[in-house]
């Protein structure tokens, strides 16, 4: 690893802390680097605050060392005006002689315009450094931008013998597959993305909260798919409040691609990311229609014998860990 992917490397391990409070934004990660040592840090704020890079050169204390340094950054600077000013003027004004970028930014306001604004300025930048892994931390705006449609992750949780749900249960409430740890991490993963999607049946017949209260950050935006409407707020899901939004027989047609026209729906309200928690239907029509980009699947040694059986994924894990006697398995879809 040589100097500028050490620190391109901290800046996505700096990206990572904005993941779930940025979006729309990407979750961009800043550094500044002066005689091979970090002056500055920071991550992309909340939307319509500052941006990483501005966060990096504010954290700076002697701004004079500014003159003499390197400022690292994931994705390329903004060169516009939008909620916030284009963060290319600030590092011109503060005259930082070089700038490293990991990404080149594919949003057509940025797009490069902020790379040649910069070499106009007489600052010397270097593109490309650890590019591959700068794809993959900001996965989700890529794909928003490059898809038109959120970033989709498919979650579920299955018995040693293949099934997600028992063939029969007393209470209207989940039957819990996994292990605590492993719901502890799906609370986090829901505080990563911001919406999450369940089919009618999921809200009716186990009343979830789909909250993120076993870890901290704000609730997802929980999306609901229901024909006819038919789910009345007194169920669990009601209590948070988070945004609800319907996908019902009046927002889609239900006889074209169901999976197709959800992400469009949450395409143009701006909706980046998206992870969907069931039912069976509801995960079989993203994995048919093959609208989905990854899937996080635990693998319990619980056993039910019979009843609602699991999707399956005709690709290989990419992952594989274990948690607590839970197996988890990610797949990302190539196609």
């Amino acid at each position: 690893m040589n100097i500028h992917e050490k620190y391109i490397s901290r800046c996505i391990e700096l990206g990572k802390l904005g993941i779930g409070n940025t979006y729309p934004n990407p979750a961009v990660g800043s550094c500044i680097v002066y005689n091979n040592k970090i002056i500055g840090e920071g991550f992309t704020s909340s939307f319509g605050n500052n941006h990483a890079e501005i966060n990096a050169i504010n954290s700076v204390k002697s701004k004079s060392q500014l003159k003499e340094s390197t400022l690292y950054v994931t994705l390329e600077p903004c060169s516009h005006q939008g909620k916030t000013p284009p963060c290319t003027k600030q590092i011109i004004n503060n005259k930082i002689p070089r700038v490293v970028v990991g990404l080149v930014d594919p949003y057509y306001k940025v797009s490069g315009s902020g790379i040649k604004q910069l070499k106009e300025a007489g600052i010397k930048v270097t593109l490309g450094v650890l590019e591959d892994k700068c794809k993959l931390h900001h996965k989700r705006f890529l794909t928003f931008i490059n898809k038109k449609r959120p970033y989709i992750i498919l979650k579920w949780a299955e018995s040693n013998d293949g099934f997600i749900a028992p063939k029969t249960k007393n209470e209207v409430k989940p039957v819990w597959i996994s292990n605590k740890y492993s719901r502890q991490i799906v609370h986090k993963w829901r505080s990563e993305e911001q919406c999450l999607i369940v089919g009618r049946k999921t809200i009716t017949e186990d009343n979830p909260k789909l909250t993120t209260r076993d870890w901290y950050g704000k609730d997802p935006i929980v999306v609901i798919i229901s024909k006819d409407n038919k789910i009345n707020d007194n169920f669990n899901v009601y209590n948070s409040k988070a945004e609800k939004i319907i996908i019902s027989k009046e927002i889609i047609d239900f006889k074209k691609p169901i999976a197709y026209q959800i992400a469009k729906i949450l395409y143009k309200k701006n909706i980046i990311s998206a992870i969907v928690e069931g039912g069976e239907k509801t995960l079989r029509t993203f994995l048919n229609e093959n609208i989905w980009d990854e899937v996080r699947k635990f693998k319990s040694s619980v056993k039910f014998k019979n009843g609602t059986k699991a999707p399956v994924v005709k690709t290989k894990p990419i992952v594989k860990s274990t948690i607590n006697g839970d197996e988890l398995l990610i797949f990302y879809n190539n196609k």
